[in-house]
């Protein structure tokens, strides 16, 4: 019997359950970066609230309608693709768009080069300008349009994954899904376009001056309350892919993550966790989901660590360009996140000691709690936003107290200028406006 993939829509929230190849995602091939903000209002289906508790968005969720089935494998041919659009619409309503593909070739300019903003797994991703008469109610703003490559390495299933999460979810810290294309063979996102590109680049990429520590903690605040909003109902959105170029950046560094193609739902009822095939990113993937395939939100909790360690020391989660013994973060690092006196060795020496002192203390500390091999002993995201939170007014500055040297080896290691960073810059960098990280795509 042929392999078929279902989704169970609970009308209007959709449940989906596929089996994902066992690959890992094709590396992100960057340009630069650049979109809009979203209403400081979460939606979940029809309802509109602004960050509702726990218990009580649960309790919405459960009072959801039931369901009907679509099987995935009928919609190759347009005809199918149009009863898909048909479904989608009354799923989602008028909150998200069914482009047409002529639509999105006019706005990309036939998704012509000088408008590529990044390539990855997906498939090409472009910037395109809406305008006001495209669409009523549609506001004039620029895009990016994902398109599907439909011999790249991610296909149909993560493309849908991004439809069925981001059409139903909204809150500030997730990139907004404006619309989809479902047209025969093709199949294209668009997305609000994101000023500031990825985190990665702004981390790693020497294009730009390294973010300030007050940025990097803004940054981190953002991306953590977008996980504790997907872990905040009974039934949680697990991630599963939380890394720096997943994780994009407004005009104003508010932080939002993008690229849902590997999220799943959590367990039901008394399951304790999902059981699936591995993928993620290596570097980044709990170590207990490598060994089990077995899938929790605490799996995401300990990307966010991984994430928090890079943001502290400004090294990659796997960097083979190190010695042996610092390849991998997590590992080098560790031994050296209990004592401010040995914390001082692995921070990030382009913040030229304009940082807090007991914020990258208690920082260092969560993130060492996020990274615990045993998932039972990794905070819950409320928790971890709680304790970043509390970071945000300290002015203990390092270079003011006497509690930062950097030496000249910890520069060049860091690939940093002996001149300290200016305080509170994120730096003006010179970039092209339609450069984009791997996530502006998302």
């Amino acid at each position: 019997m042929p392999n078929r993939l279902f989704i169970i829509v609970h009308n209007p929230i959709l449940t989906f359950f596929h089996d994902s190849c066992e690959t890992m995602s094709k590396p992100w091939r960057p340009f630069t970066t650049n979109c809009c903000t979203v209403e400081d209002q979460l939606v979940f289906g029809n309802l509109s609230r602004c960050r509702p508790g726990r218990s009580e968005f649960s309790k919405k969720v459960a009072e959801l309608p039931s369901f009907r089935r679509l099987s995935f494998s009928d919609l190759s041919s347009s005809s199918s693709s149009k009863r898909f659009n048909e479904d989608f619409a009354h799923s989602f309503g008028s909150g998200l768009h069914s482009f047409h593909l002529s639509e999105l070739r006019a706005i990309t300019h036939n998704f012509c080069n000088g408008f590529l903003l990044g390539e990855g797994g997906f498939g090409t991703v472009h910037k395109g300008y809406i305008d006001e008469k495209l669409r009523q109610g549609l506001k004039a703003q620029a895009v990016a349009v994902k398109l599907l490559d439909i011999e790249g390495l991610q296909g149909h299933r993560e493309w849908l994954a991004e439809v069925i999460f981001l059409g139903q979810l909204r809150h500030p810290n997730l990139v907004k899904l404006i619309g989809y294309c479902c047209e025969d063979e093709e199949r294209l996102l668009v997305y609000e376009f994101m000023p500031r590109g990825s985190l990665e680049n702004h981390l790693f990429k020497r294009m730009s001056a390294a973010p300030s520590w007050n940025t990097r903690l803004k940054i981190a605040i953002g991306a953590a309350k977008g996980l504790a909003f997907l872990h905040g109902a009974d039934k949680p959105v697990i991630y599963r892919d939380f890394k720096t170029s997943n994780i994009l950046l407004d005009s104003d560094f508010t932080a939002k993550l993008s690229d849902f193609g590997l999220a799943k739902m959590g367990p039901e009822g008394e399951d304790t966790h999902v059981t699936t095939r591995v993928m993620g990113t290596h570097g980044y993937a709990a170590p207990e989901y490598v060994m089990t395939g077995h899938l929790t939100t605490k799996s995401d909790v300990y990307s966010f660590g991984v994430v928090l360690l890079e943001l502290l020391t400004g090294r990659r989660s796997m960097d083979k360009t190190k010695p042996k013994r610092e390849e991998n973060l997590v590992d080098w690092a560790r031994p050296y996140l209990t004592s401010s006196r040995r914390l001082r060795c692995v921070i990030d020496p382009r913040f030229g000691g304009q940082y807090s002192v007991k914020g990258a203390r208690e920082a260092a500390l969560l993130a060492l709690q996020c990274v615990s091999p045993h998932p039972k002993d990794r905070p819950r995201m409320p928790v971890v936003v709680e304790k970043l939170e509390a970071l945000q007014h300290l002015k203990d500055m390092a270079v003011g107290s006497g509690a930062w040297t950097a030496s000249p080896r910890a520069l060049r290691s860091a690939g940093a200028s002996p001149r300290p960073v200016k305080r509170d810059d994120i730096a003006t960098h010179r970039k092209s406006p339609l450069v984009v990280s791997k996530s502006s795509m998302v």
